[in-house]
C-alpha cells in the first residue's frame, strides 16, 4: 500500500489518544498534524508548527474535527445474499435461536456463498470496504465462517485478502471455521469440531491471523471451542471468541482462561467474568448494533470500562444480525443505547479497536504511528453521538494519503 506526506492544519478539535496528554483521547485543541512516508511524524498546537517536509499535501480541515481512523474489529463482510426476510420474521415475534432451528441464520448464508462464484464474493466485499471507507475506517478485520468446509473456508480467507489488497484499507484475517456446525455434520458437533482441527485449520491458518469459534448456547461448547483454540495456537493462529452472546456460556472466562487477544460480544457477562477479563488482558470488543438489531439489552460496557477492561467497539457486519457498516453510527449507538461517554466510544472505537486485532501501530495519533486519519464533518468528535444521521466524515487519509476527500 502506498504512503503519503501531508500537513492537517486548521483542526478544531484533534483526538490524538495520547497517553502522555491529558484526558482520556488526549485533545488538543487549534492542533495540526504531519504525516510523513505513512507515518505521523509530529502533533500539536498549530502554532508551534515546524516547517513541512517537502512535497508534503496541504490539507485545511476547515475547523472540523480529526480522529484517528476507526478500527472495526470484528466482521463478517465476506458472504452473499442476504436475511432481511430474517430480519422481518424477527420484527414479527421470532427469536434468532428459533430462526436458526428452523434452518435460517448462519445456515442460510453458508448456502448463498457456497452458491456464489469468488469473483461474486470478492466484489460484494471489495463494496463493503469502500463503504466502510467513506465512512472513516481505516482499518478491519474479516472471518471465514459462511463456508463451513475446507474449500469455502479457505476462499473465504482468500477473497478477504484479496478485496483487502484492491481497497485502501487494511484487512485481518480471521479464521472462523467453528461458526456452526455445517451441514454435512449435521448432529455431530464433536465430528465437525474434528475436521476443522484435522483438515481445515492446516490448509486455513496460512491465510489467516486469528482463530475464532462461536462459544455459545446451542453452538460450541468450552471444550469444543477450546480444541479449536489450542489446535488454532499450534498452527501459529491467536484466539479471539465469540463469548456469551446468546447466554452465560462461559466463553468469557474462557477466553481469560487462554489469554485469548479479545472476547467478544459479552452481552451475559457475570462480575466474575469482568474480574477475569481484567485479569487476562483480554479486550471487550462489544457489538452495539447486534443488541439493537436484535432488540436485546446492551452488553455492560459501563462496568467493563469501570474495572479496567480494554473495550473495543465493533459493527459485527454480517447479513443477519448487524447489516451496519458504519462505525460512526456503532458509536451513536454505543452511546445512546449502551450508556458509553462519547469519550469511551471514540477511543473503543479507534485505540481500543486496534488492541483488540493485537495492532500497537494504529489508533491513535502520536509520532511513529500509521498516518490513518479520518476528518470529520463536525466541528467536535461529540457530533458523531450528537448527529448520528448525519455523513460523520469528509476526508479520509490512509497512511497519509487521501482515499475520500470532500464526501459530504
Amino acid at each position: 500500500m502506498t504512503t503519503g506526506t501531508a500537513v492537517l492544519t486548521n483542526i478544531g478539535q484533534l483526538v490524538t489518544n495520547d497517553p502522555e496528554r491529558d484526558g482520556l483521547l488526549g485533545l488538543v485543541e487549534s492542533g495540526a498534524v504531519i504525516i510523513e512516508e505513512g507515518l505521523v511524524a509530529w502533533v500539536g498546537e498549530e502554532s508551534d508548527l515546524p516547517p513541512a517536509p517537502g512535497g508534503a499535501a496541504s490539507i485545511d480541515c476547515h475547523g472540523n474535527a480529526v480522529v484517528p481512523g476507526f478500527v472495526d474489529a470484528h466482521t463478517h463482510l465476506a458472504f452473499a445474499g442476504d436475511r432481511a426476510d430474517e430480519f422481518g420474521r424477527r420484527l414479527r415475534g421470532e427469536s434468532y435461536e428459533e430462526i436458526m432451528a428452523a434452518g435460517g441464520g448462519i445456515q442460510s448464508t453458508v448456502a448463498a456463498t457456497r452458491s456464489a462464484s469468488v469473483s461474486e464474493l470478492t466484489g460484494t466485499t471489495m463494496a463493503r470496504l469502500r463503504r466502510m471507507s467513506r465512512t472513516g475506517t481505516t482499518t478491519v478485520e474479516v472471518k471465514s465462517g459462511y463456508g463451513l468446509d475446507l474449500h469455502n473456508e479457505k476462499r473465504l480467507l482468500a477473497v478477504a485478502g484479496a478485496a483487502g489488497a484492491a481497497v485502501p484499507i487494511d484487512v485481518v484475517p480471521t479464521f472462523l471455521g467453528a461458526h456452526t456446525v455445517s451441514p454435512e455434520f449435521a448432529g455431530d458437533a464433536d465430528g465437525y469440531i474434528d475436521n476443522v482441527i484435522e483438515e481445515m485449520l492446516p490448509a486455513c491458518s496460512p491465510l489467516a491471523r486469528f482463530c475464532d469459534v462461536f462459544c455459545d448456547l446451542g453452538v460450541f461448547s468450552v471444550e469444543q471451542a477450546r480444541r479449536v483454540l489450542e489446535a488454532g495456537r499450534m498452527h501459529g493462529l491467536e484466539p479471539r471468541l465469540h463469548a456469551n452472546q446468546l447466554a452465560h456460556s462461559g466463553g468469557a472466562r474462557l477466553a481469560a482462561e487462554m489469554g485469548a487477544v479479545s472476547a467478544d460480544h459479552l452481552d451475559h457477562l457475570h462480575d466474575e467474568d469482568i474480574t477475569a477479563l481484567h485479569d487476562a488482558g483480554t479486550v471487550a470488543v462489544l457489538l452495539p448494533g447486534v443488541s439493537l438489531s436484535l432488540r436485546l439489552p446492551q452488553a455492560r460496557g459501563i462496568d467493563l470500562w469501570e474495572a479496567g477492561v480494554t473495550v473495543a467497539l465493533a459493527t459485527d457486519c454480517n447479513p443477519g444480525t448487524s447489516n451496519i457498516e458504519s462505525m460512526p453510527f456503532v458509536i451513536g449507538i454505543a452511546c445512546l443505547e449502551m450508556g458509553l461517554s462519547p469519550e469511551q466510544a471514540v477511543w473503543s472505537a479507534t485505540r481500543g479497536g486496534a488492541l483488540a486485532l493485537g495492532l500497537r501501530d494504529r489508533g491513535a495519533l502520536v509520532p511513529g504511528m500509521l498516518g490513518d486519519v479520518a476528518i470529520l464533518a463536525h466541528p467536535s468528535y461529540v457530533h458523531l453521538a450528537y448527529r448520528p444521521d448525519a455523513p460523520a466524515v469528509a476526508w479520509v487519509l490512509k497512511r497519509g494519503r487521501p482515499t475520500v476527500a470532500d464526501l459530504v
